[in-house]
């Protein structure tokens, strides 16, 4: 009796689900517009899924793209930054050339001006240490004709005297050496005086000169100064500088001042020498005083 209770009331049961299952179908197929319940499942769930699936799969196609496309454009990167530095390196290289040329074309014009002596160019290949070319060392030495006392000219005239040579290098002191005395002249009036280095000086850009008679003959700023005929060491007429200021000495007989000279003490990479010395040319006769 029970048993049988129970069966009729999970079949009223069953009757009333299936009986709301169909309104609700009837109701979505109504709603849809008769696409139908399944697509109407189907809008809700599988369309998008599939919209989902599709987007990722635009997203991962369009990553890869771009993955190819970075890396073509990290080699075209490396390619162009590689042919900059080539660029770079052949305009160095140019601009070096082009220097050193300029420098070639005044040791030229100075070889010119000096054309009586025999003259051999040389590279500067160590100095002193410090930012002047107080001494220096060239890559010319006794297998090239370079003695000790040959002068040594560069830019527009007078840098030193050489005072130690080996087979294929030459120690040169230059004229702004503390250690260093020039007898020199004023072009304009052969007045001769000393010229003395002072490596203190040099960072105003000028030497010293002193002991210039003072006589009737004008010195002027501008005056040349030039290596003088009674030098022991130095040749004649080699081009030191151009007087700056000039006073007359507390003893009233000399006058003393300050040169600008001819060469940029401060930049030597190539030289002259002079390979015939003064002793040489006056048979080994010792002149004035200095050098």
């Amino acid at each position: 009796m029970k048993n049988k209770s129970q069966s009729s009331f999970s079949s009223k049961y069953w009757l009333i689900i299936i009986s709301v299952v169909c309104v609700i179908l009837l109701g979505i197929e109504r709603f849809t517009d008769g696409g139908g319940p399944l697509r109407f499942i189907a809008g809700y769930t599988v369309i998008p899924m599939q919209e989902g699936i599709s987007y990722v799969g635009r997203f991962m196609s369009d990553l890869s793209d771009n993955f190819e496309t970075l890396d073509e454009m990290k080699k075209a990167n490396e390619k162009l930054q590689s042919k900059v530095d080539e660029l770079t390196t052949d305009n160095t290289r140019l601009r070096q050339e082009q220097y050193e040329l300029e420098r070639l074309r005044e040791l030229y014009k100075l070889d010119e001006n000096y054309s009586d002596y025999e003259k051999i160019g040389a590279h500067v290949i160590a100095n002193n240490g410090s930012n002047w070319f107080a001494t220096f060392t060239i890559d010319k030495g006794t297998l090239d004709g370079v003695k000790v006392d040959s002068n040594v000219l560069a830019g527009s005239g007078l840098v030193g005297i050489v005072t130690e040579v080996g087979p294929n290098y030459a120690q040169v002191r230059s004229i702004i050496d503390d250690a260093s005395n020039v007898s020199a002249m004023m072009l304009s009036t052969s007045d001769t005086c000393m010229v003395r280095g002072d490596l203190e000086l040099m960072s105003d850009g000028r030497l010293h000169f002193e002991k210039l008679p003072n006589n009737d003959n004008v010195v002027e700023p501008g005056e040349q100064v030039v290596t003088s005929h009674v030098s022991s060491r130095f040749l004649q007429g080699l081009f030191i500088g151009y007087v700056s200021d000039i006073d007359v000495d507390a003893n009233n007989l000399t006058r003393s001042g300050y040169i600008t000279p001819a060469v940029d003490f401060s930049k030597l990479q190539e030289v002259l020498v002079i390979t015939t010395t003064k002793r040489e040319m006056t048979g080994g006769e010792d002149a004035g005083e200095g050098e």
